[in-house]
């Protein structure tokens, strides 16, 4: 006996249900570019040093890549025409984050930083319930 082939249509916002995505993985990221660039210049071992800038390399990269997951699967034409400025500003912060993986400026992660926290502003007002304000000042005391 050959059964009915049952199909069912499901819709979703995001590639999984909302709630996998979070600027917070990319924040984390950006605040260890950052710290790993200071510890590079606080460092005169060159050993430690080399070890500074894999770890900042790789952890630009995991940020650079949340943004685009961000980009890519959360954010839909709705928010961007409430958020006109989305393009440019994830442009400008996977920019960032290239920047900052091949730059050992200090002032690179902060720009990094800087573009994520606005993301992360936008994003909470996307999301109702979300605080990315203590995302933020988490990251910034571990950082301390």
């Amino acid at each position: 006996m050959k059964l009915p082939k049952l199909i069912t249509t499901v819709y979703a916002h995001c590639d999984l249900m909302c709630g996998v995505y979070d600027p917070a993985q990319a924040r984390i990221e950006a605040q260890s570019v950052y710290n790993a660039a200071k510890k590079y210049a606080d460092s005169k071992d060159p050993v430690f040093k080399q070890r500074a800038v894999q770890i900042k390399e790789e952890r630009a990269q995991l940020a650079k890549e949340h943004l685009w997951v961000l980009w890519t699967d959360y954010f839909k034409p709705e928010h961007v025409e409430k958020f006109p400025q989305l393009h440019d500003l994830f442009w400008r912060a996977t920019k960032a984050a290239g920047e900052a993986k091949k730059s050992m400026e200090v002032t690179a992660a902060e720009d990094l930083i800087k573009l994520v926290d606005e993301i992360g502003g936008i994003f909470a007002q996307t999301k109702p319930g979300y605080d990315y304000d203590a995302v933020r000042k988490n990251a910034e005391l571990q950082a301390a």
